[in-house]
């Protein structure tokens, strides 16, 4: 069971409203309503009538609200008593995903410290859901992230602020025949698919490529014959020939000058990625606030 079922949970009880509670939640409709189904195969019984309008909790739902609420409140005091006591405001926390936080992060932070100092640092690697999580609810400093404007990280413009680091280019990758040519080279054909090493419908970079087909206007002919949410599992299958995988340049750049890998398609099936830096404008921290006035005018 996890905490944040309970927490999908309460605002639910609160909105009636599986609309208003995902948007609260920063989730879409269908994830909230499948941790929700969760959350009731863990307890064991309905907790919303799904028949009624407005939305209406059943007698099991309303008896397990108050002890959902009740428990949520004793770990958030007991978390918030933890982290007043282990809280160093010397040290920046970094939420980010995990191609970000294996390619990107450890060479800005060494470019940062060039002209800041020694900077203590504690990067949190998770999916971007999780670490926009983390910046919403207060669970890091500042979040690292890949923006486009057809797959937005919707953050309010009146609570965040960001700033753009760079840009980041995704393409699909392979190894190499005999002659150097692409051995699985797009589009393929419907007699013989691609084997295509995807990632996961509901990850960042599952969602770039499906964006990346629907606008290249013709269709590609791939067999999904591996899935992984990590850029990093996918190039280590890649580098073994199993197929054609979409990967950041920034996690392939050695492997491409290399030849050690090459782009199995051109233009029409690459995305250009910002690399954007959020913080909570509320949240003040003087080492935070000096690091990013610095930022701002470079």
């Amino acid at each position: 069971m996890d905490i944040k079922w309970l927490e999908d949970f309460i605002s639910l009880a609160q909105t009636r409203n599986f609309s208003r509670s995902a948007d609260d939640r920063n989730v879409t409709q269908s994830a909230l309503s499948r941790r929700i189904q969760s959350l009731e195969a863990w307890v064991g019984a309905d907790l919303v009538d799904r028949g009624s309008y407005p939305l209406e909790l059943t007698p099991a739902g309303k008896l397990f609200g108050a002890a959902a609420t009740e428990a949520v409140r004793l770990l958030n005091d007991t978390r918030a008593m933890l982290r007043v006591e282990q809280t160093n405001d010397q040290v920046l926390r970094v939420s980010a995903g995990h191609a970000l936080s294996l390619n990107f992060f450890p060479n800005w932070l060494n470019s940062v410290q060039a002209w800041h100092g020694p900077l203590p640092a504690r990067i949190l690697p998770t999916n971007v859901h999780d670490s926009v999580l983390a910046l919403v609810e207060g669970n890091c400093d500042l979040l690292l992230c890949y923006h486009h404007a057809d797959l937005p990280v919707e953050l309010d413009a009146r609570r965040f602020e960001y700033l753009h680091l760079g840009d980041e280019t995704v393409m699909p990758v392979c190894v190499p025949n005999r002659a150097g040519s692409p051995a699985f080279a797009l589009p393929g054909g419907k007699a013989a698919p691609l084997p295509y090493l995807s990632y996961t419908a509901t990850s960042y970079f599952g969602r770039v490529v499906q964006r990346l087909q629907e606008r290249a206007g013709q269709p590609a002919c791939l067999q999904s014959c591996y899935e992984s949410d990590m850029a990093e599992l996918l190039k280590t299958m890649a580098m073994s020939g199993h197929g054609v995988a979409w990967l950041p340049e920034s996690c392939i750049g050695r492997e491409l000058a290399e030849g050690k890998l090459v782009r199995a398609g051109g233009e029409l099936w690459t995305m250009r990625l910002e690399i954007r830096l959020f913080r909570a404008i509320a949240h003040r921290k003087p080492m935070l606030d000096a690091l990013w006035d610095k930022l701002r005018v470079l």
